[in-house]
């Protein structure tokens, strides 16, 4: 190898020294770029998200507190200024600010967006700025710009919060019996206890605090899943299980006694109701609270009183089991009776779906719909009704020569000799029935969902159709065996006509000094009633505006209820006896009526059919004004009325959410 080829092999790297230390200084010059830039940027986003995340938390407080526009100054950006300040952002001047305006939400080709609207507060949107330093980047190039690049940088944070969901309605038919002393708690032992097939001796103020606590249905349901062993949180299934009376009273007792000393005597009261409840007798939830399918678990966060509950629990658990309810009672003016009750069909106490879905179809599967217990009663009446069927008696001695002519002919007596019975025993051939039963069944008063609409804070109505309680009466004889006769094939009650005039023979001897009284040898005259009286539904509307919120609360608050109230039912009743009651005459046996005796017996019929409508009417009042005001009144029923609580949320009364 020549000499200079080995000069330029060992001379090159000495050649490249100064390049390799160029590129050297332009890549640490790079990297010193890039974490700079990197610097910057994690502290950018640092800052934004710092600063969305006040503009989430004010915008789900404005919500949640029920902000609002449409007052001035604003409640909304007041909420949203006080959730802020906790996070330590505090607006001031333009370098950092907070805004909060109200709307609704609107769908355009499935794209939902914020409608501003300061009349509504479906949705409220908070808009946050912070103004902060330029980078340190952007610094060193405002340098060599000449000033040219701003300093700082103004970052904006952007939320829309609203309340999630469907709306979401509640209705709830309840008891009008508010105050329990020492006249009526008797009557509920008998009641109560009667139902449950035992017997009660709590005192009014047990029974005064089942009537004023509240227990809440979301805990109730919880403990109750728990008791029954169904899975938490399927209410679904919750509703369809069969479940033990028993088991519904200890999950009202668990529940309120979580919640402290304040609900102690109704939970005692509980307990000893519980102690004769059947421990085997099941019954489903579903028959007395309606839950529709899909309501969330938020929705349910509302309180009802104990005293509903348990008495839907005590009337589900009458109608299905064959217990009567037995009382023994002085009724006012007219004595001594024997009251005897049935539920025919148990209550549906509470009911809370959507709405919308009830709207659609009223009647059908998602119906929002409540209802009163059916209930059946017979009264027994002793001997003390007589001298409150004066009309009548007073009709018999009118009428008393036709009577005489239908004994004579029937039995062929002397009618001088009866005459002469008569005055000489000082007796009229007359008596009336020494017991008489009148059956009254009170249909159940209902109502259901027919209309809604929904502006969250602004107007909002609820529109239920209502139906007062259909009444049957029937008076006759008693049945021949258990406590209520059968019924036909159109639910009235097969009962038998009450003899409730008998003629009797009373024949003389030894000149009248020596008689004896054959009660209804002459035969009887027969009579039975079957009335009823019903009213046509009428609708309750239920409205709330920013004035009145209380007129339609939300479903956590206490319903508003509205009465739904008929013509006065007793007097309907009375005034419908007319044309509903039946008479008959049956001759004595192996006798039958003719000819002109016939016509005779036709005409006494007729007239005794007048004083008999007279006389009922009057013996209605005094007997069913007190039976309504006390006994049904104590079960939530009440004759021609619905008294109807509702409730409607705009945003199913849950959580507030971020929607966009």
């Amino acid at each position: 190898m020549s000499p200079p080829f080995r000069r330029a092999y060992f001379n090159g790297p000495r050649q490249q020294h100064g390049a390799i230390g160029l590129i050297a200084a332009l890549t640490l010059g790079m990297v010193l770029i890039f974490m700079l830039l990197v610097v910057d940027g994690g502290r950018l986003y640092l800052e934004q998200r710092k600063l969305q995340r006040v503009a989430d938390m004010a915008v789900l407080e404005a919500v949640s507190r029920g902000g609002s526009c449409a007052a001035t100054p604003s409640t909304a950006t007041l909420y949203a200024t006080q959730s802020a300040a906790r996070n330590s952002f505090v607006p001031a001047g333009t370098q950092q600010t907070l805004n909060a305006t109200c709307g609704t939400l609107v769908t355009v080709n499935q794209l939902r967006t914020f409608q501003l609207d300061p009349s509504k507060s479906d949705a409220i949107r908070v808009i946050a700025t912070n103004t902060i330093p330029t980078s340190i980047a952007g610094g060193v190039w405002d340098l060599v710009s000449k000033g040219t690049l701003s300093t700082t940088t103004k970052l904006t944070a952007s939320a829309v919060g609203a309340f999630g969901g469907s709306p979401l309605a509640m209705l709830t038919i309840r008891s009008s019996l508010a105050n329990v002393d020492s006249t009526s708690s008797p009557l509920l032992n008998s009641l109560i206890g009667g139902m449950l097939g035992g017997s009660l001796n709590l005192s009014a103020v047990s029974w005064q605090g089942l009537a004023t606590t509240n227990i809440n249905l979301l805990s109730y349901l919880d403990q109750l899943a728990i008791t029954a062993g169904v899975s938490a949180g399927n209410y679904n299934q919750l509703l369809n299980s069969d479940i033990k009376l028993t088991q519904f009273l200890d999950a009202a007792i668990t529940v309120l006694e979580k919640n402290g000393g304040g609900v102690t005597v109704a939970s005692k009261a509980l307990g000893n109701i519980k102690l004769i409840a059947s421990n085997t007798q099941v019954l489903k939830l579903g028959d007395l609270l309606n839950i529709q399918n899909g309501t969330p678990a938020a929705g349910l966060n509302t309180n009802i009183k104990v005293f509903d509950l348990l008495e839907g629990i005590v009337q589900l658990s009458n109608g299905k089991s064959a217990a009567t309810a037995t009382i023994n009672t002085n009724i006012p003016l007219i004595g001594a009776a024997t009251i005897y009750l049935k539920v025919i069909e148990p209550p549906q106490v509470s009911i809370i779906g959507n709405p919308a879905l009830a709207k659609a179809n009223p009647t059908g599967p998602n119906k929002i719909y409540v209802k009163t217990a059916q209930i059946q009663t017979r009264i027994h009446l002793d001997l003390a009704i007589v001298r409150l069927l004066n009309p009548l008696v007073d009709a018999l001695t009118s009428v008393l020569s036709t009577v005489l002519e239908v004994v004579k002919h029937l039995l062929n007596l002397n009618l001088i000799e009866v005459i002469k019975c008569t005055l000489s025993c000082q007796s009229a051939p007359l008596s009336i029935a020494s017991a008489l039963d009148i059956y009254v069944e009170a249909g159940s008063a209902s109502g259901y969902v027919t209309d809604y609409s929904c502006a969250s804070d602004g107007p909002k109505s609820l529109t239920v159709l209502a139906s007062a309680s259909l009444a049957k009466l029937s008076i006759g004889s008693a049945p021949q065996t258990g406590a209520f006769p059968p019924v036909d094939s159109n639910n009235n009650l097969i009962i038998d006509p009450v003899k409730l005039i008998n003629m009797d023979v009373k024949t003389c001897y030894v000149l009248g000094l020596l008689c004896t009284t054959d009660e209804g040898k002459a035969g009887s005259f027969n009579v039975k009633v079957q009335s009823s009286v019903s009213q046509p539904p009428k609708n309750i509307y239920y409205t709330s505006t920013i004035q009145s919120p209380t007129t339609l609360p939300n479903i956590n608050q206490t319903p508003y209820y509205q009465q739904y109230t008929t013509q006065n039912i007793v007097d309907s009743l009375g005034n419908s006896l007319l044309g509903n009651i039946t008479t008959s005459y049956t001759p004595p046996p192996g006798k039958t009526v003719t000819g002109d005796l016939l016509n005779s017996i036709s005409s006494l019929v007729n007239q005794l059919t007048s004083a008999l409508a007279t006389a009922f009417s009057k013996l209605l009042s005094p007997l069913l004004d007190p039976l309504i005001n006390t006994l049904l009144k104590a079960l939530g029923v009440s004759l021609g009325n619905a008294e109807i609580g509702a409730n409607l949320s705009c945003n199913q009364g849950g959580r507030p959410q971020l929607v966009l």
